[in-house]
């Protein structure tokens, strides 16, 4: 990266993705996480393709470092790529409508990634469709925690940003 790409905007967008990726580490309901929240600002925010894959990528790969793997985490991973892609395509533009339905559209894109490879490559499921309704089935419960703090994390970091361009419009006119 050079000096024209490490710009103050690139420096906030990227700090919003850590401080994010670092409340996982601090209790919280199951699956009440910024995971959706984070990519879904990266993808809206940087304009390089690459450094709204990467970033989003370091931040949660440093924290699950931290918080361990499983043997499903490639689907959270696929999801996660997805979910940037969708705030790459959804949220062109800021509009709370774009942001919500992108927002809800993370949710039940992780919800059926996630909960299909606990199915698909698990021991806890039969496999043919009773064991797939039944992991989606278990899976219900979780779904509002993911839902409400996507939208609760998507809230936080797109009106915070917003916020800060307000107050200092310079950032509206870089791009990262």
């Amino acid at each position: 990266m050079n000096s024209k790409t490490i710009t103050p905007k690139f420096i906030i967008i990227t700090g919003m993705i850590f401080i994010a990726a670092f409340v996982r580490l601090i209790p919280h309901p199951p699956n009440f996480a910024p995971i959706a929240a984070m990519a879904l600002f990266g993808g809206a925010y940087f304009t390089k393709r690459w450094v709204a894959f990467l970033i989003p990528l370091v931040a949660m790969f440093i924290t699950d470092l931290i918080l361990g793997f499983h043997s499903t985490m490639w689907a959270v991973y696929l999801s996660f790529v997805l979910i940037v892609g969708i705030g790459m395509l959804m949220i062109k533009q800021k509009k709370v409508s774009n942001i919500f339905l992108a927002s809800v559209s993370a949710s039940v894109l992780f919800f059926v990634i996630t909960n299909f490879a606990v199915w698909a490559f698990g021991i806890y499921y039969p496999k043919g469709l009773s064991g797939l309704a039944a992991s989606y089935t278990a899976a219900i419960p979780f779904f509002h925690y993911t839902l409400l703090g996507d939208l609760f994390f998507v809230t936080l970091m797109f009106g915070s940003f917003e916020l800060v361009k307000t107050k200092y419009p310079q950032l509206a006119e870089v791009k990262v």
